[in-house]
């Protein structure tokens, strides 16, 4: 399928400007009523948003999750006010009174976009540069759909990006990756206003932005003068008819038409106030009350959204003949974008379970490639270690087949884990990312996003203690499973052995509403028989219970074992998932994880941790350096026991 061009001039010279003028007050409106925001991105951007949503952007605002629309994504978040004046218009769900409650508690307009908060908002953006991101990873999505479904997929997706946006690291981790993937159906339009919060940007940065995204294989060129719609609109044009990625520097002023702070820092992060704001409407000629919408531009919008409509109505008659043509890739169409499993994968997954001892790490490849015939939807990769995180998985995508399921990240975890949030928001696929768990703390602002955002991405870290070994405490991790404990939304698995890592990946596949961080070992563990039972069949009685989880779960059974010899009767428990864990209230509870302490205490009456750095040495000896040997832990228990 392939996407249909609206002219180039769809809209007259006066109501272009009528619409520029109504987009540039609503958010300097918005701002003024709330008493906070940025009024000054979308003064200067609203030109070439205007000129985008009038123009090229395909939508249906009456369905804004219809899966072939175009997307579009506000990197610069923190520029809210205009992606809502523009919803407003257009029709979505989002009327007056959402904008006169900009940034108040509780309305569907917050200070910076939210998805799933607000119709017609794509993606969570404002920690700058990940919507670029992001929209990386849509663009690499819709490549991908394409691929398997060209009768039914062929959008675009467009992003706005600001200064701040182009200096943080992510932005030329994503941009490095669609250069060499070869993203061509994105497109993204720089807000170059030469402002940022304390000054200008060449206080800080000078980087050639046009050679620098040139360099990564896209198509590039410039506008000079933002305001210049038909400019904009031709350079636009030109980018969709490059097979390349396409970078597009819009020459803007921030704060554009307010007298005094135009083009400085001022604009930026403040309300303009009651006299320039009046001021900057008598210049304009706008002599209209606040959140005023002239009647053509409402018109013209109405318009423009019932075209939408009708090319979304094609499209429904386009997938009724692939249905009625290819059922069975019609119905996985549609249970992939539902996010439903097929029947089974619980059984499927259980099989990989072996008897002889291996690492978690390896169990979960095993689950990978069972998961791989039964769930084509499943794609993913890792930051260049897929054969340390047990993530081979296939022939590669490349820039001439996207028909495959393994992608190549390359070494870029923040931008890995920013596509993959991009991926999942265009729907159609379930997603995993992979790397060594001490590195979590390189992507954990994605992370937070997909917990944020309720993106079912699931995150497999492996090497996941001190037993990682010679590689020392750079590649140690120890606070870091309890720091991810701590993000609110993510379920974080440590699983114990073939089964537990089997069920960890059924658990995280079943969940639809936030993401899963799978945390596994690189050592080899054993597998562990069922809970004890007495000759009669029932649990033992308990005085110690030990809970524990992941590679030491087998500790705690060796402990357990001990305790039990000196007639106490303990009970193990693995706690695969701590936030399910409750202390049996009859028994002295004991915690054995070989990470921070923190969060066992006060959860436990003694907790066995490493509240340290890690040393360099082989794993076994590193873990008995810290107290991680049956006897350590055996005499601080009996300690503990008899005071």
């Amino acid at each position: 399928m392939t996407d249909t061009l609206r002219e180039p001039s769809a809209t007259s010279a006066e109501t272009d400007r009528l619409a520029v003028d109504t987009l540039r007050f609503l958010a300097a409106d918005m701002v003024q009523a709330a008493g906070s925001g940025h009024p000054g991105m979308p003064m200067g951007a609203a030109p070439m948003a205007w000129t985008l949503w009038s123009r090229h952007l395909r939508q249906d605002p009456a369905a804004p999750d219809w899966p072939d629309r175009d997307r579009f994504v506000l990197s610069a978040g923190h520029g809210s006010a205009l992606l809502y004046g523009l919803l407003h218009l257009f029709g979505h769900d989002l009327p007056e009174a959402e904008l006169r409650s900009f940034r108040k508690l509780g309305s569907r307009t917050p200070g910076h976009p939210e998805f799933g908060h607000t119709p017609g908002v794509e993606c969570t953006t404002g920690p700058l540069g990940q919507g670029l991101a992001m929209a990386v990873g849509m663009a690499l999505a819709e490549r991908m759909a394409h691929a398997r479904y060209p009768e039914v997929t062929g959008h675009r997706t467009y992003a706005v990006v600001g200064d701040g946006c182009l200096m943080e690291g992510v932005s030329h981790e994503a941009a490095s990756l669609a250069g060499h993937l070869g993203l061509g159906r994105l497109v993204v339009l720089w807000d170059d206003n030469a402002i940022t919060i304390d000054g200008g940007v060449a206080r800080a940065c000078g980087d050639d932005q046009l050679a620098r995204f040139a360099a990564y294989g896209w198509h590039t060129e410039a506008v000079a003068d933002g305001g210049d719609i038909e400019a904009v609109d031709e350079a636009v044009l030109r980018a969709k008819a490059d097979p390349r990625p396409s970078f597009i520097a819009v020459r803007t002023v921030i704060g554009d038409g307010a007298p005094g702070v135009e083009g400085t820092a001022k604009a930026h992060g403040s309300p303009l106030g009651e006299e320039v704001l009046a001021e900057a409407k008598r210049r304009a000629g706008w002599d209209r009350p606040p959140f005023a919408v002239p009647e053509p531009v409402r018109r013209t919008c109405a318009a423009l959204a019932a075209d939408g409509a009708r090319e979304h109505g094609s499209w429904r008659e386009t997938f009724a003949a692939f249905e009625a043509a290819a059922p069975e890739r019609a119905a996985r169409f549609r249970r992939t974008h539902e996010r439903l499993l097929p029947e089974g994968l619980g059984e499927i997954l259980a099989g990989t379970a072996g008897d002889a001892p291996r690492a978690t790490r390896q169990a979960s490849q095993a689950c990978l490639d069972a998961l791989a015939p039964v769930l084509p939807e499943l794609v993913g990769g890792s930051a260049d270690l897929a054969g340390s995180t047990g993530t081979t998985y296939g022939d590669l995508v490349t820039r001439d087949d996207y028909a495959h399921r393994a992608i190549a990240f390359g070494v870029r975890e923040f931008g890995m884990a920013a596509v993959l949030n991009g991926m999942s928001l265009h729907g159609g696929f379930r997603v995993f990312g992979s790397t060594f768990l001490v590195f979590a703390d390189y992507l954990r602002p994605a992370l937070r996003l997909s917990a944020l955002m309720g993106q079912p991405v699931v995150y497999v870290f492996t090497h996941d203690s001190v037993a990682v070994g010679e590689d020392g405490p750079t590649h140690q991790p120890v606070g870091h499973i309890e720091s991810l404990r701590l993000i609110p939304g993510l379920q974080v698995l440590r699983p114990a052995d073939d089964r537990e890592t089997a069920e960890a990946w059924r658990l995280a596949l079943q969940r639809t509403d936030g993401p899963t961080a799978l945390v596994l070992s690189r050592q080899a563990v054993p597998q562990l028989a069922p809970a004890r039972q007495d000759e009669d069949g029932e649990a033992v009685s308990v005085s110690v219970e030990i809970v524990a989880t992941g590679s030491e779960v087998a500790l705690a059974e060796a402990v357990a074992e001990a305790l039990r010899g000196e007639a106490y009767g303990v009970r193990v428990v693995s706690a695969m998932d701590r936030s399910r864990y409750t202390p049996d209230p009859s028994a002295v509870a004991v915690s054995i994880e070989a990470g921070s302490s923190a969060g066992w205490k006060g959860l436990v009456d003694l907790a066995v941790g490493i509240d340290e750095f890690g040393s360099s040495g082989p794993g076994d000896e590193v873990l008995a350096h810290h107290g991680f040997t049956v006897d350590a832990v055996l005499d601080r228990v009996r300690a503990h026991l008899n005071r």
